[in-house]
């Protein structure tokens, strides 16, 4: 466990003694967090296989059109990266222990893990399943300061979850994210508002929102290799080089990053993808893998507590082209039988097909509460007989931890590898 504090408190005397209400307004001045989890899939496997501590671990499919989810810090050390291609990673460390990924697990832990922000603050804005924004100035007086509650929030995700995480904590969004991805694995950092200009001109171009490898070898040609040199290159030069994007890169580089934490950021959809090992135009598999990606798609949502009122199918060929087709259902749903239902009449729709399907998905769209949202009874007693079963599962599920319960046809030999 490591904490660090860029600037931090004055020697004794620099400064005369200050109020409890200045030193509370000072506190609330650098009170946005952004916490993220380390190698977080990883994470999540170990906790049942910590004898796999310390060694290099992948999770993803062993498969060579497939990709990698997570990769734990000592896999990292070899060159291994997320969204690599899995032959690459494994040829980069052979040593490397695969792990299939468990989505399900995944967002079961991610939803404690937003409970767990939830009891800090109301002003949460998650990023995904693993990261979050928290705005903490409400909290301080009842906590205490930023930096106390960074480390209680490391405590209980730890206690509780089994997992570790990195805290960034900053007066602007853009600093904390930064301060955050420079303390990892399991670190504490606060970067103090006085500081945060400082702090960002020490560090090179490519820390910056936008500024990827291609547009950091553009700015190198011109000199500009640090957040410094953007700062002071003219802004009329920046827009030369960069076009719109150049005003908000040098924004950045001054520490200006007026956006708050918008607590009230809802997923736009749900879905899950399945890359085959080998391409095929095989009826009855895509018939299966759909049925697969309906139940992880129905999943999330219900563990989400949300209902879906556009289903989504997306194929891709072996020449790489893409068509995806959407339809809207008449009630919200999150039952993976009626999604699969659609689903399939979507695929059926595209009619002959003349190459045979790299990848297919299923996707939730229009998301919506399900507690705001009123389910209307269907003339068809079988849907909420599928919808009733499929919560039933949920509940086992819980009480047991088995994340497997799925309809047999999924048993079924010739599963191909994912990517998702």
């Amino acid at each position: 466990m490591r904490q660090e504090a860029f600037g931090g408190a004055p020697s004794a005397g620099s400064k005369p003694a200050r109020s409890a209400g200045d030193a509370l307004r000072e506190q609330r001045r650098t009170s946005i967090l952004h916490v993220d989890m380390d190698a977080f899939f990883v994470s999540v496997e170990l906790r049942t296989r910590p004898e796999l501590r310390g060694k290099p671990v992948i999770v993803g499919f062993p498969a060579e059109r497939s990709v990698v989810l997570s990769a734990s810090y000592e896999a990292r050390a070899t060159g291994v990266k997320s969204a690599m291609p899995m032959s690459i990673a494994m040829r980069r460390c052979p040593s490397a222990v695969i792990i299939n990924p468990r989505h399900t697990e995944y967002y079961e832990v991610s939803g404690r893990l937003m409970e767990i922000f939830a009891s800090i603050t109301d002003l949460v804005e998650p990023l995904s399943v693993d990261e979050a924004f928290l705005d903490v100035g409400g909290a301080i007086r009842r906590l205490g300061s930023p930096m106390d509650i960074g480390h209680l929030i490391r405590r209980k995700v730890h206690s509780e979850l089994g997992i570790t995480a990195s805290v960034g904590i900053a007066s602007t969004k853009f600093v904390a994210k930064i301060a955050s991805t420079r303390c990892k694995p399991d670190g504490i950092l606060q970067i103090d508002a006085e500081d945060s200009v400082p702090y960002l001109h020490s560090l090179p171009v490519g820390a910056l929102w936008g500024v990827g490898g291609k547009t950091a070898e553009v700015l190198s040609r011109l000199g500009i290799r640090t957040v410094a040199d953007v700062a002071a290159t003219p802004l009329a030069s920046l827009k030369k080089v960069l076009g719109a994007s150049g005003e908000h890169v040098h924004r950045l580089s001054m520490g200006i990053d007026p956006r708050p934490v918008t607590p009230t950021r809802l997923e736009k959809s749900i879905g899950a993808e399945e890359t085959f090992s080998v391409d095929t135009a095989d009826q009855a598999l895509l018939h299966r893998e759909l049925l697969r990606l309906s139940h992880r798609t129905a999943i999330r949502l219900r563990s989400s507590g949300m209902l879906a009122r556009t289903v989504a199918l997306k194929l891709r060929y072996s020449d790489f082209s893409t068509v995806t087709r959407s339809r809207t259902v008449q009630t919200p749903v999150d039952s993976a039988q009626l999604i699969y239902q659609v689903a399939v009449q979507l695929l059926e729709s595209l009619g002959t097909r003349s190459m045979s399907v790299r990848l297919v998905g299923v996707r939730a769209e229009q998301l919506e509460p399900a507690g705001q949202t009123s389910l209307q009874l269907s003339l068809d007693r079988r849907d909420d007989n599928w919808r009733a079963a499929e919560q039933a599962l949920d509940r086992v599920s819980e009480r047991f931890g088995s994340k497997t319960l799925l309809p047999a046809r999924l048993l079924e030999p010739g599963k191909p590898q994912a990517d998702a």
